[in-house]
């Protein structure tokens, strides 16, 4: 994102400069049940119906219903695994790299994978963040939390959208769902205090993209979106790799793409 999971909330104090967006080629609903889906009449363990976008929200975690390993099709998140994207955010030039840790963080009873994201400018850190997710039988990935950090004045601070479930109020969202489908609509975060309230839609599946790693193709496509920031952002995921491009289309501008992939 979320680093690569780092929520829109965080980013909209990103200095505006417009970047060449990546090209679709061919997208168009690739999937099977093309028609979107509404919460109300959402599938017993979607995404929308366990972590809904309108309502109180109050999602239920019952930790038997969780999983050791996440190998969720879009977001495989397999220990030992490195993703290293460049991208730019403003006027500078970024990168940033995921690694999925051999760590876990029990969290509401629930065994958590930690994954490791720093974003670097000139070859040094400027955020560090440790993000925590975990899937459920019906192959939802859920966020659990981050504890996020940002470089100011030269010293490491942590953020104030810094979040952990069940702690000051804040609740799991689901980052990926286990069956995504084109109008999916589901919440990923949920800490008011910390304006952590990112949103997701599904646009649609069986897109192709090129990235500098190579060309993929039946990628998916969302929309995440804050209501508490004005600033929209989409991002591909490839089967079997998990996040491989991103761009923000309303707001500020910036974009990253997947150059490795070390597993």
């Amino acid at each position: 994102m979320s680093g690569r999971f780092r929520q829109v909330s965080r980013r909209a104090s990103a200095t505006a400069m417009a970047l060449a967006l990546l090209a679709v080629i061919g997208g168009g609903c690739g999937s099977s049940g093309g028609g979107g889906s509404k919460s109300s009449g959402a599938a017993r363990g979607s995404a929308p119906r366990l972590a809904p976008v309108h309502g109180r929200y109050s999602p239920t975690i019952d930790r038997s219903n969780f999983v050791a390993t996440i190998d969720n099709r879009y977001l495989p998140f397999k220990p030992g695994t490195a993703l290293h994207y460049v991208g730019v955010r403003g006027k500078t030039p970024q990168t940033d790299d995921e690694v999925v840790t051999h760590q876990t963080k029990t969290i509401l009873g629930v065994r958590s994978t930690v994954v490791r994201d720093t974003v670097s400018e000139h070859g040094k850190p400027v955020e560090r963040t440790l993000d925590w997710y975990a899937q459920d039988k019906q192959g939802n990935v859920w966020y659990m939390g981050e504890d996020a950090f940002d470089l100011k004045h030269g010293r490491f601070a942590k953020a104030s959208d810094s979040w952990e479930s069940g702690v000051k109020g804040a609740q799991p969202g689901i980052i990926m769902p286990g069956n995504p489908q084109p109008g999916d609509a589901y919440r990923q975060e949920y800490y008011p205090p910390g304006k952590a309230l990112d949103e997701a839609r599904v646009l649609r599946r069986g897109a192709r993209l090129t990235v500098p790693l190579r060309s993929f193709r039946h990628v998916l496509v969302t929309s995440e979106f804050s209501p508490a920031e004005p600033q929209t952002e989409r991002k591909y995921y490839a089967p079997g790799v998990g996040e491989i491009a991103e761009h923000v289309v309303k707001g500020h501008h910036e974009a990253f793409k997947l150059v490795s992939l070390k597993r």
